[in-house]
């Protein structure tokens, strides 16, 4: 399979329905409840507030594949790739037939629907499900936990977003995509399970470095104690983690999700065709690392305090009061040496004219002028349309 090709043909099978990061639990349903009758359907039980956990079986082969997605409400990547892949599957193509002869599926999107209604991060009970496994406080942890240990999947992909300012080491790349095959434990050990997932990830890596360079990292393996992934993966789960990042232009993610689909599928194209038994855990490491070597907003050559400084801008979002939307606030992160830093837009301001203050760790308070037009403005830390002066 060539995943350029694959992606070439995208309009075939994107899920048309799904086109931010805001959809909610009502949204996704029909999606589910209109999947044929080769998908399996089943309620896993009830979010805190009521909305149901669907979990979704598809494929006839041994190799048992669980795909779980949106433990966190705010990071919806994962689940419109999901959707993208109900669709593909669909088709009639040998890389369908190929997974569906050698794996089974069982997929659950949107875990936290009670998160994704207000876009927050957490559930209802304000308890982050990704640090809930061990007392599974969570009617959605006990959920999660009851679907692996009752479908016992050889193979987990751990859907999440990750924050737009990891970057690629020695690229000043975004990171846009990062993978990960979690510890099971504080040395960081590596056994049998572990491996595999390592294995799956190195296939993964070069099959999407090929059309996505310089944009993958490898996400820290730091042990979580409290995490669904560790601890699926010491119960013997081989668990792949994959984060989506941030891409130049795609606030809503629509570019990403293409990226994120193609590292899904050919995941399970190296579980259902074995190709990954051929790699190595080498391969794996050799990924390069995230680091943050980013900024959303960086301004080189301005004078500032009669020195010529770099200063670096990023945003917190928080959702909008429905859920439907976010609101950027800007900080000033850094000023000073940023040679070795980039960011997703960048402003030269050698014959620039400040008005107003930049304070170190404060909220963005500027304009930047450029021969009497505003290039960039910012009010008490939000960002203002650019205008032309009077």
């Amino acid at each position: 399979m060539n995943i350029a090709t694959t992606l070439s043909n995208y309009a075939t099978f994107e899920e048309k329905t799904l086109i931010n990061r805001f959809f909610k639990h009502e949204d996704i349903v029909p999606l589910i409840n209109q999947l044929p009758s080769c998908f399996e359907i089943k309620k896993l039980g009830e979010s805190v507030n009521g909305k149901s956990i669907n979990a979704v079986k598809w494929g006839n082969g041994k190799t048992k594949v669980m795909l779980w997605s949106q433990m966190h409400g705010d990071e919806a990547t994962g689940t419109m790739a999901l959707f993208d892949l109900f669709n593909f599957i669909q088709q009639d193509n040998e890389t369908v037939k190929l997974i569906n002869e050698n794996c089974e599926l069982l997929i659950i999107p949107m875990v936290n629907p009670d998160g994704a209604a207000i876009f927050t991060r957490r559930n209802a009970q304000q308890i982050d499900i990704n640090r809930d496994f061990l007392q599974t406080l969570t009617p959605e942890g006990k959920i999660l936990k009851q679907a692996r240990d009752g479908f016992a999947p050889h193979f987990g992909f751990n859907l999440h977003d990750q924050t737009t300012l990891w970057s690629v080491d020695s690229t000043l790349k975004p990171a846009t995509l990062s993978y990960l095959a979690p510890a099971f434990d504080q040395a960081l050990s590596i056994n049998e399970v572990r491996k595999n997932a390592m294995l799956v990830i190195a296939d993964m890596f070069k099959q999407l470095d090929q059309i996505l360079p310089q944009h993958i990292g490898l996400f820290d393996d730091e042990y979580e104690p409290r995490a669904f992934g560790d601890n699926f993966q010491k119960a013997g789960t081989s668990t792949i983690l994959i984060e989506a990042g941030g891409y130049q232009d795609d606030s809503e993610k629509q570019e990403i999700r293409k990226y994120y689909f193609a590292s899904i599928l050919s995941g399970l194209i190296a579980i259902a065709s074995k190709s990954y038994e051929q790699q190595s855990t080498e391969n794996y490491f050799a990924i390069p690392q995230n680091n943050k070597q980013i900024f959303h907003i960086m301004i080189n050559n301005l004078v500032l305090n009669g020195i010529k400084v770099s200063v670096g801008i990023n945003y917190d979002e928080c959702p909008n009061y429905d859920g439907m939307g976010t609101i950027k606030s800007y900080i000033v992160e850094d000023i000073g040496d940023l040679s070795f830093c980039d960011a997703y837009q960048v402003y030269e301001a050698h014959d620039c004219i400040l008005k107003g203050d930049i304070l170190f760790n404060k909220a963005a308070n500027f304009e930047l002028l450029m021969e009497r037009q505003v290039i960039l403005a910012f009010e008490n830390g939000y960002l203002k349309p650019n205008s032309y002066l009077s």
